[in-house]
Formats: C-alpha cells, structure tokens, sequence
C-alpha cells in the first residue's frame, strides 16, 4: 500500500508540473496511450488502489478534483495491470462535467449512480 500511495502523490505532482489541467487534448492522449501491463493483479488490486489515490489526495498540498483524481487513478490501475479506463460526462441542466473510472463498465472511485447522472462524452 505504501508503494501504491507514493505513486498516486507523484501522479498528482505531475499533472500539476505537465500542467494537464490546463491540455485537455495532451492529457487525453495520456491516457489513451497508458497501456495495461502485462501481469496478474491481486484481487483486492482496486480497492488498494483507489483507497492509495484517497489517501494521496488527503496529503496533497492542494484540492485534487475529479479529472486529476480520475488520471491518477487509470494510470496507477493500468500500472498494476487492471484494465481501468477514464469516463468523461455531463450533466446538461445545470450544466456540470465530471471524471470517474470504470472497469468492466463498473464505477470504482465514484457514487455507484453517477452513469445515471451523467452522460458519457468519452471512455479512454
């Protein structure tokens, strides 16, 4: 778990150093381009991970919003060999956006209803 939390606080220092915040397409393409590795992941591999980017997050120096968060969180998965992929929404009236992460198309850093709250823009 240590190792896991130390990799989500330098995850959350890079998207603020690369200024990803701030490229939406760069950051994209980050992702997309993340690739799975290739090992097995432990069966509790999500929860260590997602409990890591929380807990990250709580020692951050600054307010890690859902986009970060959700970045962080794919790529650490991902990393671990979780096939993790980044959901972009809306909500139309009032006008909201948020970032969460799925897989197998089930929310895991989220309210388990936020698909019903927002449309999907994108999956990366």
């Amino acid at each position: 778990m240590r190792l896991l939390f130390w990799k989500a606080i330098f995850g959350l220092l890079a998207f603020d150093a690369l200024r990803l915040g701030h490229n939406f397409a760069r950051l994209h393409r980050l992702v997309l381009g993340w690739k799975v590795t290739h090992r097995d992941a432990s069966p509790d591999m999500i929860d260590r991970a997602c409990a890591a980017v929380n807990y990250a997050c709580v020692w951050y120096p600054k307010r890690a919003l859902c986009l970060q968060r959700s970045v962080v969180t794919t790529c650490l998965l991902r990393g671990c060999g979780v096939p993790a992929q980044m959901v972009l929404g809306a909500q139309k009236l009032p006008f909201k956006a948020h970032a969460w992460v799925e897989v197998d198309g089930r929310v895991i850093n989220e309210r388990k209803d936020v698909q019903a709250i927002y449309g999907v823009w994108e999956r990366c």
